[in-house]
């Protein structure tokens, strides 16, 4: 079995978005900085307010691996299968780790290893397992 997310009470509203192919980030309501992962308190102002603001989407690659040989059971059918982490192109300061794949419901290994690229833009697409949590999953820009 495949990892999925786990999915708590200050984070839950990420998912559900998630789940009706928005990317939406925590937003503090009283000083507007964005904060991920989600967190009941802002760390800038302490305030405890917050709403979610929709993102574009869009990114870049800001790193990535290939798990040589796959790090768990569950993904040794998968060879060249990548972990990527994408900046938001809306917040850069924001990151989120996920898999660059060619379609939403594509396989984990779907992209050749060597397509990966530091700064390669990416958008956005969403996967739903059966039974399982909407995740973001990440395609190429221009593939």
């Amino acid at each position: 079995m495949l990892l999925t997310p786990v999915v708590d009470d200050d984070g839950a509203p990420f998912w559900e978005y998630a789940a009706r192919g928005e990317l939406r980030v925590q937003c503090c309501a009283d000083c507007d900085e964005l904060r991920f992962p989600p967190r009941p308190c802002c760390p800038h102002c302490q305030s405890f307010a917050a709403h979610w603001r929709k993102m574009s989407g869009r990114g870049r690659i800001w790193s990535y691996v290939v798990p040589h040989p796959p790090l768990l059971p569950a993904y040794a059918d998968l060879p060249g299968y990548n972990a990527i982490v994408v900046e938001l192109a809306d917040a850069p300061r924001i990151r989120l780790v996920g898999n660059l794949v060619t379609a939403a419901d594509a396989p984990l290994n779907s992209v050749d290893p060597e397509r990966l690229r530091i700064g390669a833009p990416v958008r956005a697409v969403f996967h739903t397992p059966p039974g399982g949590t909407t995740v973001p999953r990440w395609v190429l820009e221009r593939p």
